[in-house]
């Protein structure tokens, strides 16, 4: 078996944490101040937070780079709707409101985080082909 456990850097570990908290649902199971690890629901890791310089991993220590060059954080959810609200409530800022993607035929939107990473949030589905 194979998992990957995505980890971003970030400037604030517990700004970023509560963020994905209040928007995505996620839990904080292993805080701190330099490192986050949040789950889902049932416990499965969707994201890592990584403050900037910590711990010196070479691609983490220059937080004046551009957050995410290259990088699409893609969440595949049945709670679509639901993250598109919770995103509202707390004043975030849309990239692309919801429309239907024309690869996977499926209801998506894209936003960005505290620290400008891009994040689209799709309906659930599986790949296919």
């Amino acid at each position: 078996m194979i998992k990957s456990d995505p980890i971003i850097a970030v400037k604030d570990i517990a700004l970023s944490a509560a963020w994905y908290e209040q928007v995505f649902g996620l839990r904080n199971a292993h805080g701190g101040n330099d490192f986050a690890v949040l789950v889902s629901d049932d416990s499965e890791v969707v994201l890592c937070l990584h403050k900037w310089g910590a711990h010196e991993h070479p691609t983490m220590t220059d937080s004046s780079a551009i957050a995410g060059n290259g990088l699409l954080l893609y969440f595949r959810t049945e709670n679509m709707n639901k993250i598109r609200q919770n995103l509202e409530q707390i004043g975030g800022n849309i990239e692309e409101d919801v429309h239907l993607n024309p690869n996977s035929l499926k209801n998506e939107f894209s936003l960005r985080d505290p620290d400008g990473y891009h994040l689209t949030v799709t309906e659930f589905h599986t790949y296919e082909g």
